[in-house]
Formats: structure tokens, C-alpha cells, sequence
């Protein structure tokens, strides 16, 4: 298929989701640009209201729904920040969220999703939460898939906007690939905008879902094992894997060790907690940093993480 997210929907998209999301910062970091030995630009996409870019693209969507959908609720499988996404923007509009988890999910996620209003049930697997998505849909509800909607992936893609209209220049983006709806949205803005701009997708060692996919030539479903675990998707789809095709310069993968380490210097350095979905950006451009353009920028998605978590990688890695 041809990748059907334009420039056009982002743009409808911002205006539709305008004052429902925060502007997040964007800032040139010192200590960045000199380890990359060129200007870096942060976009502080941590900061972002739910702990990820996750919103938009759920605001996006549901403003989208009519009373009587929002009346009978929404269903959506996620064990991450879509969870919490969903969960938060269906109780702002006055709907039912209902997220369907595998039972392997991190109960701090599982807290947050209940704590943003929504209601979990937990399944043996991602299969069977998907089954059980689509069951509940034939009654009624609307499913939602996490990355796999164009409403979703324009919605997303209003930070590849608001990042390119405070960091005039960029030659250079990274970005953590998952299912791939988030690089979706945020390169067909970017490359919308400048089409000789650079993306890079970034993804972690045992989380290679959109490589994979791309070295078969369809989706293929995988078993993540990766700490960086809202990149875990357990497949990308054909609309995904048009977009990575036709917009994704190249993906980039990183080790969890570098990850960590990241995320410890992105910490104690840019006084930023960030997940290590967002941290294996950096990673990422420093590997390739001597074929980088003089502007680069790097998208810090997420920071829904638990501190225990984090010493935790820090003994295992030796970070």
C-alpha cells in the first residue's frame, strides 16, 4: 500500500488538537553539540502532558469520533504509553476507556493507565489482548489502534511541526521507531515541510520490529526483549512500513547498554529523565556523528519511567 498520512491531515490535525496538548520545549544543548561535534536541538517531547508524544495522536483521534462512539467507549491494546494516552484523553472527552494489557506489562504503567481513568484487563499475551480488542469492537466499542490509524500518525505528526517551527535549519532528526506510527507522522511533517531533511529511525537490538519487517517485505511478528519497552511492539503493519520505506532515511539500532547510558547522561547532564525509547536517539546519533549535517535533532518522546527501573539497568549495564 502507499502510505496515506500527508502533510495536509498533520496540519488539520494541529488545529484540531490545538489547546488540548502542550507545546513541548525545544533548546539547543551544549553538551550534546560538542560530543556530536555539531549543533543538537533537543525536543523536549518528555515533557508533554501523559509522559509522551502519545496524546496527540489520541486527541487526534477521538475529537474525530461522534457522541454516540464516544458514549459507548473505546478499547485499545497497549501495555505503554498509549495506555496512558488513551486512557487520559477518553476521560477529558467524558468516554469509557478500556485497555486490554498482556499480563507481562510493568505494573507501574498498569498504575498510571488506572490513574489516568482507565480501565485494564489483563490478557495472557499481545495475540490475545488484539482477539480480544476486535471481539469487543463487533460490540460496539471503537478499537484504536496504537500506531496503525491515520488519525493517530497525523496526530503524531504535529511535533515533526512544532519541532521544525522552533528549530529553523535542521538537517538531521532522529527518531525511536516502535510500530512505526509516531516516525510515520513525524517524517511526513518534517519531509513535508523540507524534503531534503534527514530522518533517522532508531530502534533497540531486541526490539527490531520495523527492521525486520523491512528485510521480509511484510510484517513479521516478534517477541521483544528489549528494556526499552514501549518500543516493543510485537509487529509493524503495511501502512508503517510504506511510511518507513518512502520517508525514513535509514534506522539506526542501539544496544540497551547505550540506552542506559544515555539516559544516565541525559539525566545528569540536561536535568531530563527520559525512558530509554527516547535516550537511544542520542545513542544513535553519536554513532553516526561524523556523517551528520550541522543541525541535528533529536526527539526525547517519553519519560514514563520507574526510578527503580533505572538503578536497576544502571547495576546490570555498569552505567
Amino acid at each position: 500500500m502507499n502510505f496515506d498520512v500527508t502533510l495536509d491531515h498533520i496540519r488539520r490535525a494541529q488545529e484540531r488538537i490545538a489547546g488540548r496538548v502542550r507545546v513541548t520545549p525545544s533548546y539547543v544543548s551544549e553538551a550534546l553539540s560538542s560530543r556530536l561535534g555539531q549543533t543538537a536541538i533537543l525536543k523536549l517531547e518528555a515533557l508533554q502532558d501523559a509522559g509522551s508524544f502519545k496524546v496527540r495522536g489520541c486527541f487526534n483521534k477521538l475529537l474525530q469520533l461522534t457522541p454516540n462512539e464516544l458514549s459507548r467507549g473505546v478499547v485499545t491494546v497497549s501495555g505503554g504509553n498509549h495506555a496512558i494516552a488513551v486512557s487520559k484523553t477518553a476521560a477529558a472527552l467524558g468516554s469509557r476507556a478500556l485497555v486490554l494489557m498482556p499480563k507481562a506489562a510493568s505494573p507501574f504503567n498498569i498504575a498510571l493507565t488506572r490513574a489516568a481513568g482507565g480501565e485494564v484487563e489483563l490478557c495472557d499475551d499481545a495475540i490475545a489482548a488484539f482477539a480480544k480488542a476486535e471481539a469487543y469492537g463487533e460490540k460496539g466499542m471503537t478499537n484504536i489502534h496504537a500506531y496503525d490509524d491515520p488519525a493517530i500518525i497525523a496526530g503524531h505528526g504535529t511535533l515533526g511541526l512544532e519541532f521544525a517551527a522552533q528549530a529553523e535549519g535542521l538537517t538531521d532528526v532522529f527518531v525511536s521507531i516502535g510500530g512505526g506510527g509516531f516516525s510515520a507522522g513525524v517524517a511526513a511533517a518534517m519531509k513535508g515541510l523540507s524534503p531534503s531533511i534527514r530522518i533517522h529511525g532508531v530502534e533497540t537490538v531486541g526490539a527490531t520490529t520495523m527492521t525486520q519487517a523491512l528485510a521480509a517485505g511484510s510484517p513479521v511478528s516478534i517477541r521483544p526483549t528489549s528494556i526499552a519497552r514501549t518500543l516493543g511492539a510485537p509487529f509493524a503493519t503495511e501502512r508503517t512500513m510504506a511510511a518507513a520505506r518512502t520517508l525514513i532515511d535509514d534506522i539506526i539500532l542501539v544496544e540497551d547498554r547505550d540506552a542506559v547510558a544515555e539516559l544516565v547522561w541525559t539525566l545528569q547532564n540536561e536535568r531530563i529523565l527520559v525512558e530509554p525509547a527516547a535516550a537511544c536517539v542520542i545513542a544513535a546519533a553519536l554513532q553516526i556523528k561524523d556523517r551528520l549535517g550541522p543541525r541535528v535533532g533529536l526527539v526525547l518522546c517519553g519519560s514514563n519511567v520507574p526510578l527503580e527501573d533505572v538503578a536497576a539497568w544502571r547495576t546490570t549495564f555498569g552505567v
